[in-house]
């Protein structure tokens, strides 16, 4: 009886004494570590929001797992754990190993089960890197090229695709409209990369789950989401940050709080930032100097010298994005979230229009967008319900509301024209998700997608303020819209092999009234009815530290009204017109993935793909009426037109290299290779030259260093598509006085110092030996050395 007594004495003290509660934490940046995986060989719990779990019921004679996608696995016994006061630290792992990812279905699974190669820039690198635009944020990722035609600017460039080409999602809403051109976008930068909590690009058409415009890939952004409660008290959080950089004098705060009950949530974010005039390097090529710029004074155009050459003198502009989240959440079955999405810009100056010069002279004393506003708001509604037909159901409803302007002016000109457009859009999404067996899943789903465009013109007299109208960039009040069902489907044969495939049947509507005052157009009406079904298969092996994957897959754009129906100058001497006779461009794509891991300490990874372009909508030589040539905005300029070209063909290669070389450094490479012809065997406009980065990371605590580099080949005049060739102001030249973009290469430096829970600091070096260098095809230069200092407060 005694031993009894004793046996049951010592259970209860055990009992009590292991009723704890575990808090686990980011190594680096001391916040909450969620949904951690803690178990033994018995037990099993998921951390909170609050990074928190009680594991009172774990066996203490057993050791404890710590398990996350993210980070590390650390195993600990209960007399360590209880050593550290019960609070865990993880470290950051730089694999990716079982990383969940949306992109590939618009539902979650592990990336390790996906063919297609996925780019995943997650929540730790978004915080560390702190980037001025998600166009920067973009190309953390090591395998996007980013092309900025002015300071307020970010194209993204993917596997020889860009523009409307490749698509951008914001929570699981295209953003890609009727008005997007082949021209470099800078639609991305509408986004606020302080609110972006993550970001996947998928590469290859994504056409099947996502529709035309997925080309080259899909841009998937997930910004911050509302946070439960998860105690019955009402609770608030937030953080405020502040942002210096020396090259273009950024000014940026952001500040953002969560106020949530158990059942309601609501996300509020701000940020607005400033940007003066950007500062190029003050070592490289000489001819990329600003010597002058105009000025506009006492009523008069003036052409002034500029003091410091390396100032690119016109390219400042400001902007301010706001986010407003509310989520709620009755049960488990019901999840409804509201988003409102605001973002608006400065009048933005196109610094590759202001640099150009005619008859010694610069051509334009003005050339701007205007105010580059973006608004929308998005219902997501998810039921969680077994039943014959699916699992999970998800509707997405959104209206977006878009506009944008030009106004450009001719040096000693009295008259500036100006063309605004705005765009209305409505997307319905439905995604159905169904758990057939232990091993086989699937995706349905259906959309409407539709826009309407307005657009007017009008020039101005700066003297006297008398207006009166020109033509319009596109025909006022055009329609855009489409229709579309998809099916997919993944079988898990085993623990190695994974098949995905699918199949998507779009139709797409646009018709376009044509303004016959200012041109007579051979045609008065574009009517548009066409359609296209895409299909994918992928297979995904992995033999222990392998895997191996092989995605076949076809992908579509159905011209929108920009390749229909536009009129504008391309470029100095040439002149778009309407083509009424297009066909979608359809992309075949074959990929190749292999990746090794050795010792769970090196990782390599690579793809070799292989796209073939049938029908391409490109820019060509044209005539209107019988003429190749017309007069336009007083020159005569050479008619051009998009038009269906036979094919082209894109080619190439991506390699990244992830290894840690000791516990608390790891080294990080990645490197993109492309090649892309027509039919002519003419290059084409958006291949980007070879380029890539390699980064030298340490990790100690609260320390986080990056040492970096940054590369580029050179892009010679040979491999120039002609319409970059004709634009020879935004070049440099070679010995034989051609345009060609010469290689570079940078060094750079990011630090960031987590002081406590409440304080971090981050600081770094861009272009440390401030060389002097301009990307591939764009206007504006690139940032000469520029400390970059800021701090972070978390409430």
């Amino acid at each position: 009886m005694k031993n009894y007594f004793f046996a049951i004495s010592f259970l209860l003290f055990s009992y009590i004494s292991f009723s704890q509660t575990v808090t686990v934490l980011d190594e680096i940046h001391l916040e909450p570590v969620e949904n951690v995986l803690i178990f033994n060989e018995t037990e099993s719990v998921i951390t909170n929001i609050s990074g928190k779990v009680q594991i009172n019921t774990f066996n203490i004679e057993k050791d404890i797992v710590f398990k996350h996608t993210s980070y590390k696995d650390l195993h600990l016994s209960y007399y360590e754990l209880k050593e550290l006061d019960f609070t865990v630290k993880l470290k950051e792992s730089i694999f990716d190993i079982n990383e969940v990812v949306v992109s590939a279905s618009s539902w979650e699974q592990n990336k390790s089960e996906v063919p297609n190669r996925i780019s995943v820039i997650s929540k730790n690198t978004i915080k560390f890197s702190n980037s001025q635009t998600s166009a920067d944020l973009l190309k953390l990722s090591g395998e996007v090229f980013i092309q900025k035609s002015q300071l307020g600017g970010g194209s993204p460039m993917i596997r020889g695709f860009s523009a409307n080409r490749v698509l951008l999602v914001v929570d699981g809403v295209r953003m890609n409209n009727a008005i997007f051109r082949s021209g470099n976008l800078q639609n991305v930068i509408s986004l606020d990369a302080n609110s972006i909590e993550s970001s996947e690009i998928i590469f290859g058409p994504g056409s099947v789950i996502y529709g035309s415009d997925a080309l080259g890939g899909v841009m998937d952004f997930h910004t911050i989401r509302p946070r439960l409660s998860d105690t019955s008290k009402l609770k608030f959080s937030g953080k405020a940050m502040m942002r210096f950089s020396s090259a273009n004098k950024e000014k940026t705060g952001h500040i953002d709080f969560n106020i949530a009950s158990k059942k309601f949530a609501s996300l509020t974010a701000i940020t607005y930032s400033d940007y003066d005039d950007l500062i190029m390097g003050n070592h490289g090529n000489d001819s990329y100097v600003r010597p002058e710029y105009v000025d506009f004074i006492d009523g008069v155009d003036v052409i002034l010298k500029n003091i410091n050459g390396n100032v690119q003198k016109h390219s400042a502009y400001d902007q301010l994005n706001i986010l407003q989240k509310f989520r709620f959440q009755p049960n488990k079955k019901w999840e409804l979230n509201y988003g409102f999405y605001y973002s608006v810009t400065s009048d933005i100056p196109r610094y590759d229009r202001l640099i150009q010069y005619k008859d010694d002279e610069l051509k334009y004393a003005e050339w701007y967008y205007g105010p580059q506003e973006w608004m929308m708001n998005s219902l997501k509604i998810k039921y969680t319900e077994k039943t014959i037909f699916f699992d999970n159901v998800r509707f997405i409803s959104a209206y977006q509301d878009y506009t944008e302007s030009r106004h450009d002016r001719k040096f000693r000109n009295e008259e500036i024209r100006s063309r605004t457009e705005n765009v209305k859009i409505l997307t319905n999404n439905l995604d159905f998700e169904k758990k057939i067996n232990a091993k086989s899943f699937l995706f349905y789903g259906t959309d409407v997608y539709y826009n309407k465009i307005f657009s007017s013109g009008y020039i101005s007299n700066i003297s006297t303020g008398i207006e009166s109208s020109t033509s319009s960039r596109y025909p006022d009040q055009s329609l855009y819209m489409s229709f579309s069902g998809y099916v997919s489907y993944k079988n898990n044969f085993n623990k190695k092999l994974t098949l995905n495939t699918g199949i998507r049947y779009n139709k797409v509507l646009a018709f376009a009234d044509l303004d016959t005052v200012y041109f007579d157009f051979p045609f008065e009406t574009i009517n548009l009815n066409t359609s296209a079904v895409n299909g994918s298969f992928g297979l995904v092996y992995k033999p222990v530290t392998w895997q191996f994957s092989l995605n076949a897959s076809s992908g579509f754009r159905a011209p929108n009204i920009d390749d229909l129906a536009k009129v504008f100058d391309s470029e100095p001497g040439n002149v778009v017109v309407p083509n009424d006779d297009l066909k979608p461009e359809t992309a075949y794509n074959l990929d190749i993935g292999i990746l090794k891991r050795f010792n769970d300490k090196v990782q390599i990874d690579g793809a070799i793909y292989y796209t073939y372009l049938d029908n391409a909508l490109i820019r060509s030589d044209y005539t209107f009426n019988g003429a190749d040539s017309i007069l336009y905005d007083g020159e005569m300029s050479k008619v051009q037109a998009v038009v269906n070209a036979d094919n082209a063909i894109i080619y190439g290669f991506q390699i990244s290299l992830n290894a840690e070389i000791a516990n608390f450094l790891s080294i990080k490479s990645n490197y993109n290779y492309t090649q892309g012809e027509d039919s002519k065997n003419n290059p084409l406009r958006h291949v980007a030259p070879s380029f890539g980065s390699t980064h030298l990371i340490f990790k100690k605590e609260k320390i986080k260093i990056d040492f970096f580099s940054e590369y580029n080949s050179e892009m010679p005049y040979e491999k120039l598509a002609e319409s970059e060739r004709s634009k020879p102001y935004m070049y440099a030249v070679n010995d034989n006085g051609d345009p060609y973009s010469p290689s570079w290469f940078t060094f750079n430096f990011n630090m960031s110092y987590q002081l406590n829970r409440n304080f971090r600091l981050h600081g770094g070096i861009e272009n440390i030996f401030d060389q002097r260098y301009r990307p591939y095809s764009s206007g504006i230069i690139a940032p000469g050395r520029n400390f970059i200092f800021s701090v972070l407060v978390r409430i």
